[in-house]
């Protein structure tokens, strides 16, 4: 592979690359096939990592409306990112950073400042070579370290933004050997009205790929059941690959066994044979079982949990989702996920909150649903229902709190209510002169300092921890006398800043200025959602006492 002289990149960098596409439609779940091969491959004894590709011109995820694309994921390090990094880092248990999303904002602004400052020696700036030497040179730094590097990029072949993604990557398999590049195809296989297997969207598709100058070497067909030995034939003859580099990604259960379904599939022992790594893999019988066990825990208990937020969308809640899944895996319980639109919740609860075993009221950015998230703070606190709020769910609890029981009549966020008498949330001092929006909130891994002796304390075992934020705002300074000697009371903190804070003589009742929910892994459960979940069985486990008890007495 020569050096590329523009872009001064490092040919030792990076080792394999799995590079996956997506044809037919969005949403198909490359991300998900992506991450679950991964996964296989760790547990095969190889480090790999993984980049994200998003071609749209923001130049990250900070400013997109959650309804658009879901949730914005926050690396340890800071960036806001596609959740598909969110599903990568729990699937291989890693720490990714900034650097594993390229986004085309992200490039183009890198390579229009570097030709602001004369760095291209007068040349003529084009899409070729500089904005596709920047996409590879981006590829191989974040590969860097590793055995494999599974890249996915986003949308579906044929989109125009695409385009220099793609031409990137066809450089990218010239430059390097055949046996350090594979790429993967993922297309829909659709079913007809009388139940056969469709695969002309599949040969569509990789026609499209081929007149790029790609050829898939494995193709994965998504669809409800697995793919018949048919529709495998028939697909490996017109695109032109082996049968057995076809395989199914068909529906399941939980996205967490998906790897268990492609192992039985066979791509982890093809993707090995490919890379000639084989023979350096651990044997079948050494391979870790720990995703295995996990994931395929068997649950003897249930609780519901309401969410009460204001997107009725999942994805804009898929990190709060996975948490909960993950608790669910550490304490063997299914955990029925109950939706509440915080809107409805302005004037009170009207029953929608009844019969629940816990509430959680997630982050979250303007005025739209706070009353009813403030409503849903207070019904939890007055009805002992185990409760766990995140971020904008904090500090609604001090809202609630401030006006319920400290009797500061109007007090709120000053973001959301400038004219309150009572702002017991207000802006980050470093904020006020900020002008621009994306990536200028307190962002990334921070420390926060636990008291001994709380209920914080015993969740994380330990006197401080390292959570991922996203604020603006924070607990007023000016306020915190009036909360002193109070039940609710601040566990956690950083410096002069309100971390935790839990509600004493309650069954359960914590919030944090952090968003515990993005650092929870299969197998590494967050605490603050452990520790909800556990209530929540408490819960239904005395509400069942009471009814056999009741049931016995007639």
């Amino acid at each position: 592979m020569p050096t590329e002289p523009d872009t001064q990149y490092d040919s030792s960098l990076g080792s394999k690359f799995i590079f996956v596409t997506g044809g037919v439609m969005s949403g198909l779940g490359k991300g998900i096939t992506a991450a679950s091969t991964g996964r296989l491959l760790k547990n095969a004894g190889f480090d790999v990592t993984a980049v994200k590709i998003d071609p749209y011109l923001n130049v990250d995820a900070g400013t997109m409306n959650p309804y658009q694309h879901g949730e914005v994921y926050v690396l340890k390090d800071g960036g806001e990112v596609d959740l598909d990094l969110g599903n990568y880092e729990r699937f291989l248990g890693i720490d990714m950073h900034s650097d594993h999303n390229i986004t085309t904002g992200k490039t183009y602004q890198h390579v229009i400042e570097n030709e602001r400052a004369g760095e291209y020696l007068g040349k003529t700036v084009q899409i070729i070579p500089h904005i596709t030497d920047d996409i590879k040179r981006r590829i191989r730094e974040a590969a860097e370290g590793t055995d494999v590097c599974l890249v996915e990029v986003g949308g579906t072949v044929g989109d125009i933004e695409g385009m220099p993604y793609l031409e990137a990557l066809r450089q990218f398999a010239h430059e390097e050997p055949e046996e350090n590049v594979l790429f993967v195809h993922v297309t829909l296989v659709p079913y007809s009205k009388n139940g056969e297997q469709k695969t002309k969207p599949t040969q569509h598709s990789v026609k499209e790929v081929r007149s790029i100058g790609l050829q898939p070497d494995v193709i994965v067909g998504r669809s409800d059941e697995k793919l018949d030995p048919e529709t495998k034939e028939k697909i490996a003859l017109f695109c032109d690959i082996d049968t057995d580099a076809v395989f199914s990604n068909p529906d399941v259960e939980d996205v967490y066994h998906v790897p268990l379904v492609v192992e039985e599939e066979g791509l982890d022992e093809y993707v090995l044979e490919h890379f000639e790594m084989a023979k350096d893999a651990l044997p079948a019988s050494e391979r870790t079982r720990e995703w295995r066990d996990v994931v395929t825990t068997e649950k003897t208990d249930d609780a519901t949990i309401a969410l009460v937020g204001k997107y009725d969308l999942e994805d804009a809640y898929m990190s709060i989702h996975e948490s909960l899944k993950h608790a669910g895996f550490e304490l063997g319980a299914d955990v029925d996920v109950e939706w509440v639109f915080a809107d409805d919740l302005a004037d009170g609860h009207d029953g929608q909150l009844e019969g629940v075993d816990g509430i959680i009221v997630p982050g979250g950015f303007g005025m739209r649903g706070t009353e009813g998230k403030i409503e849903a703070v207070r019904y939890a606190r007055e009805n002992d229902v185990p409760f766990l709020g995140l971020c904008l769910g904090f500090q609604m609890a001090v809202i609630e709190y401030a006006r319920n029981v400290l009797g500061l009549e109007g007090a709120h966020s000053a973001e959301m209510d400038e004219e309150t008498p009572h702002p017991v949330i207000d802006i980050l001092p470093e904020q006020y002169e900020v002008e621009n929006m994306g990536g200028t909130m307190r962002l990334g891994e921070h420390t926060t300092v636990i008291e001994p002796e709380t209920l914080a304390y015993d969740l994380y075992e330990d006197t401080s921890c390292q959570e991922r934020h996203r604020h603006r705002y924070e607990v007023n300074p000016e306020y915190f006398d009036q909360f002193e000697n109070e039940q609710l009371r601040f566990s956690g903190t950083a410096g002069n800043r309100m971390e935790i804070l839990e509600l004493e003589d309650h069954p359960y009742f914590l919030g944090t200025q952090y968003h515990p929910e993005y650092s929870s892994r299969p197998g590494e459960p967050s605490p603050p959602f452990v520790g909800l979940l556990g209530a929540a069985l408490e819960r239904t486990a005395d509400t069942d006492g009471e009814t056999d008890e009741h049931e016995v007495t007639h």
